[in-house]
């Protein structure tokens, strides 16, 4: 008999009290995740973000010396909406983010200050299911963030690290994807939808810029849209979907 072409998804871990969630832009984890992380913060667990840029190559209409510092300030509004206080930026030029030492160095420093048992990022992939093209900064980071769970481990990877005070931390059990074409996990996202699509309003200036829609609305019909297709896989919950890498 041959296997189902859409499997049911399997809940996600829950046996950890630390994540850490890596991405490129502000916004990324808002449009893929933030339910799951209000349902996380909720239980009581520690996420921290770190963002590679602050998103100032994202609004044609604001200069990067202006945009940068606006992206921040949404995308902080944003996480503490699910419950977030800590969100590092790592400056790394938006649109340009090249993978490589210095991008994992830096990924893996933050692996090792926050000591995650998780590590969250977004689709390292070349496309969004075979639909649309992915951006270069969106590939760099994720599988820089793949990588870098496992150089945060080794004393013999970016030995400067430990000169600094970082000790190595092998502690990363896994690596979650989010916006994968292959999920193979969800969390339920009926208690934190909500608040994701607060979370997301946070990113006016940058939704305005984006889509002539009524901001509410778009972010609404966005975000319970993809719950509810995650969903179908999931026993008709609305969810978030990872793909799942054990490390």
């Amino acid at each position: 008999m041959s296997e189902p072409t859409n499997p049911q998804l399997q809940p996600m871990p829950e046996d950890w009290q630390r994540a850490l969630a890596v991405v490129a832009h502000p916004d990324d984890l808002e449009y893929g995740c933030s339910a799951a992380v209000a349902a996380w913060t909720d239980a009581g667990r520690e996420v921290a973000y770190v963002l590679a840029t602050r998103g100032e190559a994202g609004i044609d209409t604001v200069a990067p010396d202006e945009c940068g510092p606006l992206r921040e300030r949404e995308q902080r509004a944003g996480a503490a909406v699910v419950g977030v206080q800590v969100v590092e930026f790592l400056d790394h030029r938006d649109g340009v983010v090249e993978y490589g030492p210095a991008l994992r160095r830096d990924i893996a420093a933050a692996i090792r200050r926050h000591r995650p048992e998780l590590v969250i990022t977004l689709n390292h992939r070349d496309t969004w299911g075979g639909v649309a093209w992915n951006t270069p900064d969106h590939v760099a980071v994720g599988r820089a963030t793949l990588d870098a769970a496992g150089d945060a481990g080794n004393r013999w990877i970016f030995p400067e690290l430990s000169a600094q005070g970082l000790q190595p931390w092998n502690g990363v059990r896994w690596v979650a994807v989010a916006g994968s074409a292959t999920p193979t996990h969800a969390v339920d996202a009926s208690a934190g939808l909500e608040r994701a699509v607060g979370s997301l309003l946070e990113h006016r200036a940058y939704i305005e810029a984006l889509t002539d829609e009524e901001p509410e609305a778009y972010v609404r019909n966005f975000l319970t849209g993809v719950a509810k297709s995650v969903g179908e896989r999931f026993g008709g919950r609305p969810a978030v979907a990872f793909e799942l890498f054990n490390r």
